[in-house]
């Protein structure tokens, strides 16, 4: 009897090393995370209406969609520059997140060599992060620094986004307890993406949005498919969910199947990140968010 006791004794110390060697069980679950694309039309009120929603966690103003030959504009769909500086740092007071995605849907943007890629790492740093260079000037004002950059590349070469990367990120070198350089990135759904493949290989984009969205249907038909792909290629990154918030966009998710029947496969996934709601002006039409936010 008591030899049955000490061998039940010690299967139970090995059961519990083994658990303290494999380290904590991986998260999976809501995250409470949503995020949403901001700049793409000036009906969509401003960046401040945007975070007073309550819906959002985490905002990507867009775009910089010029870049890579000596110059590099925004394009904010009409929306006045002046007042974004000020929204930005009250996004943040109420812990929201403010990146800047740079590429978008236009035709005005690649980097042709390593040196363009440098300058314009140097160059978001300075003008929208936490770097500050006598000369360069500041879109949003001195006071701003946004949160991190979003690498939305929709056309051209997939040459030299790593090299950017990995310039933004080193920034991060000169700062403890804090990443002021954050990255993330919104590919298409089909896995890889060929324009961001090399720039995500780095290890150094921490949010991803998938687009599960599009115009040929795939996404829509197959997205369960993707996200498996997608889950397990970086699991060091968190993965998000990218829907549409407009019915006119294929891909869009009817709320009962976002609750019922995305929401219980994605959240298995222990990078599940959350959901990313395209974009701010559709989501003030149909209060996508309003359900992705009670969900995620």
């Amino acid at each position: 009897m008591a030899l049955a006791s000490r061998r039940r004794l010690a299967a139970s110390l090995l059961a519990l090393a083994a658990v303290l060697l494999a380290g904590p069980a991986a998260a999976t679950g809501k995250t409470g995370q949503v995020t949403v694309f901001w700049g793409q039309n000036k009906a969509e009120g401003s960046l401040r209406e945007a975070c007073d929603t309550g819906t959002y966690t985490f905002v990507i103003i867009s775009f910089l969609n010029v870049f890579g030959h000596g110059k590099a504009s925004l394009d904010l769909s009409g929306h006045p520059i002046g007042p974004i500086g000020a929204d930005v740092k009250y996004c943040q007071s109420k812990s929201i997140l403010v990146f800047l995605s740079i590429g978008g849907l236009g035709t005005q943007y690649s980097l042709p060599s390593v040196q363009a890629a440098t300058d314009l790492a140097d160059y978001l740093w300075f003008a929208f992060l936490a770097g500050h260079r006598k000369g360069v000037h500041r879109p949003f004002g001195d006071a701003a620094e946004l949160d991190g950059i979003d690498l939305f590349i929709d056309q051209g070469p997939p040459d030299y986004y790593d090299v950017l990367a990995r310039r933004l990120w080193s920034y991060n070198k000169d700062f403890r307890g804090r990443t002021p350089a954050q990255l993330s990135a919104t590919p298409r759904c089909r896995y890889p993406d060929p324009r961001l493949e090399r720039a995500l290989a780095t290890g150094v984009v921490t949010r991803i949005n998938v687009r599960f969205y599009g115009a040929d249907g795939y996404c829509a038909a197959y997205w369960q498919l993707e996200w498996d792909k997608w889950t397990a290629a970086y699991p060091n990154s968190m993965i998000y969910v990218g829907l549409p918030a407009s019915e006119q966009t294929v891909g869009y998710v009817h709320p009962k199947n976002l609750y019922y029947g995305v929401v219980p496969v994605v959240q298995k996934a222990a990078n599940y990140g959350g959901i990313m709601i395209w974009e701010r002006y559709a989501d003030k039409q149909s209060n996508y968010s309003s359900y992705a936010i009670q969900w995620a």
